[in-house]
């Protein structure tokens, strides 16, 4: 019993001595905490610059763009075959992918050496040895007669400006075949395929094998975003925001980064931790001062780098008693497979003098005690260096998606990371140790790369057909310059229909004058009440106008009309609306002031003088009964009587529009025209009064109402209207009218953008086909949720935000689609309104027969105020459309406040005038 023990102490003792020698000797290799999060460091700014335009061509990690834009979200299916040109094989693969909720793949593949006078002879026999093994592939699975989508996984550093083309940027491993570098590896194997006839292949893909490995394991685990090969060479992907890669056109989305991050040290980055060990095997490598972070790591010179250390240490007096074989000087004679072996827990030791022997050694027990820490130090070094670099990808990609604690899987593959024994688990250790704000997966990908190509290809075909039905839905709100051009005259069109008094009645653009004749001259003031009436809000206002300075004061107050009112009787309504202006004279201490009074009606009247409105239809959601038809100014004066306790002089009555021309004309003399962009859509113009049948009188001008809104009633609009544009129009509360508005307006193009999106999902082009119940809610998606997300500095994290409120679970992929149709319905909206502009300014300046017009158009409504875009395209189509126009856009202060006011002071002003003369 003593004497196990003794023996027990002895092998104890005898370890540890060999080990400390080891670690005296190999110092260096040893890479402390701080160190690691060091190079992390340095591996994050590497990353920095390989993104950025200008840097990019100084920086040794090449962040090469993949063009490859999403990951499998199960819906993929088909056949696809997959090549992988790269490692010591070449393999051909048939990939059968099948929906049905399942995400079945099934795989037949073969195996093809790659003779040395092949990867290091002609490129272009290179290429037609790979195009023959397909032809043999296709020919044996008889595949011939079918025409397949290929994906090309080519485990090289390219630069791809499309995922079907990449130049080789240089050959790593044991590659060099001539004429290639520089070229697209893409054409050429499809050159070298032309030569087999009967070979109908299409490359959709080419694919770096980290990319495929992270697609394979993307397919089974959605939070798969990192893919990490260590197998004979090493390099990682991810996923990176699009906003951030500047070598690509476009900011929305993610893209997959092809770091390359094998040259990371190539600048000297990393000098201080690489050894003589490191420069000693550099130099005698197939190209050295290249892929120095690789030669640390990877199984092609993980072996190496433990045979120049034995060698080193045996010259020293340190191994095998001073002794060296011949086998140990040559280089590869230790492979990755030998350090694993001797690795191993267990049976590691035996494994060891079983390989040492092989080399024609004779080591004694300490000796294979020392070689066995030498591997775990160089393997252990390598899963460190790893960990450091995989770090940094981490804390980046939780960067990027302002997250506090990241959950994501990392895609892994590489001989070895899979055959030794203790890497997988250092690695991912180190990996939590650097990053504890991450919850990582690790998840061996299962036939890697080249499923992984298939996948990318699958993805590809999934994301062009989607691509193209998107399309078909977006193109329907594509107006080209021909059909503007032609609403530009249909519009011109119905404003002369709207004026004459045959055909009035029938013209959809109602033309309805205002009695308005005459703009502010800056001699207007005194005090004055504004009311303004037109949406779910009625304000009543104080406005004090001094002359000389154009200076107006406002005091105003807020109200809310119920629903119940809004859709009750009209007595009801002009009652609520009393009491509004009861509580605020009293709330201004006015009680008793008799003031002249402008009242903005924001809907459809009739006028037969400044102060008669007849109501012709209730519009925005308002229905009170008994009002169509009837003169809103008789009815507020009725309930005033009723009311009995004060007494005011309605001077007139005002639409928003028209206060809004107004307001900007009290600044700009030259303003003609005001225009309403928000919930409702509108515009008004001074008109010659020659031109005006419905009134009498020739001389001056007259203030016109077009509401527009109207346009398109009698069908001169149905070549453009869409299916989405009917079903909002049969789901209004006025259904076949203002068609105009419902295009245009803020009402309804929230509206319109969810008929779309409904359609989408139902097709299963977003949110997975399924469609949340707040998307089934009429009114849900509001046009202010446009603004917000067609917004330049939204990032897409921030839209998914916006979408996740409205119950939709968004993929990135989602979000872009999202913001497209945005995109496109408010571009639509706006051009239109810019071709029913166009009409009317060249209307005005054809009536005052100038060669060219200056004019300036007064703007109101959240839509032009709020939209990111709204305003420059609504702009930019008035100057094509109507291009001996020059339209200054001036902002309107408040139209239907201080313009109600103004008008009222105007008409006060002209009827003095008219009793003095």
């Amino acid at each position: 019993m003593f004497a196990v023990h003794l023996m027990a102490f002895y092998f104890t003792k005898l370890k540890e001595d060999q080990i400390k020698k080891v670690d005296r000797f190999l110092y260096h290799m040893r890479l402390s905490d701080e160190t690691l999060l060091d190079i992390m460091a340095r591996f994050q700014a590497e990353m920095q610059k390989g993104l950025g335009k200008d840097t990019n061509p100084t920086a040794s990690v090449k962040m090469l763009p993949t063009f490859v834009r999403a990951i499998p979200d199960g819906s993929e299916n088909g056949e696809f075959l997959s090549l992988d040109l790269g490692g010591s094989k070449f393999r051909v693969l048939k990939v059968q992918v099948s929906e049905e909720g399942k995400r079945n793949v099934q795989m037949e593949s073969q195996f093809y050496p790659t003779p040395n006078e092949i990867i290091r002879g002609n490129g272009t026999e290179l290429f037609e040895y790979v195009a023959d093994c397909l032809a043999d592939f296709m020919k044996t699975k008889e595949l011939m007669e079918k025409k397949l989508p290929l994906g090309l996984t080519f485990s090289f550093p390219c630069k791809q400006t499309k995922l079907e083309e990449g130049v080789l940027l240089s050959w790593t491993k044991k590659f060099k075949a001539r004429g290639v570098q520089g070229t697209d590896v893409v054409s050429s194997l499809t050159n070298a395929m032309r030569k087999h006839k009967d070979l109908d292949v299409d490359i959709l893909a080419l694919v770096n094998d980290t990319v495929g490995t992270m697609m394979t394991c993307a397919y089974d685990d959605p939070y798969c975003e990192v893919g990490v090969i260590i197998g004979t060479g090493t390099n990682a992907c991810y996923m990176e925001d699009m906003s951030n890669i500047e070598l690509v056109e476009g900011d929305e989305g993610r893209m997959c980064i092809n770091t390359e991050w094998g040259a990371f040290g190539d600048d000297g980055a990393l000098e201080d931790i690489r050894t003589e060990f490191d420069q000693e095997l550099d130099l005698g490598s197939l190209n050295p001062g290249k892929q120095l972070f690789e030669k640390m790591i990877s199984g092609l010179y993980v072996g190496e780098l433990v045979r120049l250390i034995l060698l080193k240490m045996a010259k020293a007096g340190l191994l095998f008693g001073g002794e060296k074989s011949s086998a140990l000087h040559i280089k590869g004679k230790i492979e990755t497979r030998h350090v694993a072996a001797m690795e191993k827990y267990k049976e590691g030791l035996a494994n060891t003098r079983e390989i040492l022997t092989d080399l024609g050694l004779e080591p004694s027990e300490a000796d294979c005690i020392a070689v066995q820490h030498v591997c775990t130090i160089v393997s252990f070094r390598s899963a460190n260096l790893c960990a450091a670099a995989l770090a940094a990808i981490l804390t980046r990609l939780r960067e990027n998606k302002k997250l506090v604690r990241l959950r994501t899987t990392v895609g892994m593959d590489g001989t070895l990371y899979k055959i030794h024994p203790q890497y997988p688990k250092r690695l991912h250790k180190v990996v939590r140790k650097l990053v504890p704000n991450c919850d990582v997966r690790f998840l061996l990908s299962e036939s890697g790369s080249t499923k992984g190509a298939a996948m990318v290809t699958a993805v590809a075909s999934r994301v062009q057909a989607q691509r193209k039905q998107i399309d078909k839905v977006l193109a329907l709100f594509r107006l080209t310059r021909e059909q503007l051009v032609g609403i530009r005259d249909k519009m011109r069109v119905e404003l002369e229909y709207g004026l004459k008094r045959d055909t009035h009645p029938l013209a959809t653009v109602k033309m309805l004058p205002t009695y308005v004749c005459g703009m502010p001259d800056g001699t207007e003031k005194g005090k004055f009440l504004a009311l303004d009436l037109g949406g779910t809000n009625f304000r009543v206002l104080l406005v004090k106008i001094r002359s000389g300075r154009r200076s107006v004061r406002m005091y105003n107050k807020i109200f809310t009309i119920p629903l119940e009112i809004m859709q009750g009787t009209g007595e009801e309504l002009f009652d609520h609306i009393v009491q509004c202006i009861a509580d605020f004279l009293d709330y201004m201490g006015l009680k008793g002031a008799q003031l002249p009074l402008g009242f903005t009606f924001s809907f459809p009247c009739r006028q037969a003088s400044i102060d008669k409105g007849t109501l012709i239809e209730w519009t925005k959601g308002f229905k009170a009964t008994d009002c169509e038809g009837e003169d809103v100014v008789d009815m507020l004066r009725e309930a005033i009587k009723r009311r009995n306790e004060f007494d005011l002089d309605i001077v007139a009555v005002v639409n928003d529009t028209v206060g809004t021309m107004m307001t900007c004309g009290y600044e700009d003399r030259n303003c003609e025209v005001g225009l309403i962009a928000g919930t409702g859509s509108n515009m008004c113009y001074m008109e010659e009064m020659r031109n005006i049948e419905l009134v009498e009188g020739d001389e001056g001008k007259m203030c016109i109402n077009t509401e527009w809104g109207g346009f398109g009633d009698n069908g001169c609009l149905d070549d453009i209207r869409t299916q989405y544009d009917k079903e909002v129009d049969e789901g209004s509360l006025n259904p076949g009218k203002q068609r105009y508005e419902k295009m245009t307006s803020g009402m309804y193009l929230g509206e319109i953008v969810r008929q779309i999106l409904i359609d989408l999902t139902k097709q299963g082009l977003l949110f997975r086909g399924q469609i949340s119940e707040r998307l089934r809610t009429r009114g849900i998606f509001e046009t202010k949720f446009l603004s917000q997300i067609e917004s330049d500095r939204l990032a897409l994290l921030q839209v998914r935000k916006i979408l996740q409120q409205l119950g939709l679970d968004s993929t990135c992929e989602d979000s872009i689609v999202v913001k497209e149709v945005c995109g496109a319905v408010s571009r639509r909206a706006a051009e239109l309104y810019g071709a029913g502009l166009a009409a009317i300014v060249e209307k005005r300046r054809e009536d005052q027969g100038f060669e060219h017009l200056k004019i300036t158009v007064g703007v109101d409504g959240t839509l032009y105020k709020l939209h990111p875009h709204f305003s420059r395209i609504l702009q930019e189509t008035v100057k094509e459309l109507a291009p001996r126009c020059d339209v200054t856009f001036m902002l309107s202060e408040d139209g239907s406040g201080k313009g109600a006011a103004l008008i009222t002071a105007v008409a006060k002003r002209l009827q003095q005038a008219r009793r003095q003369n």
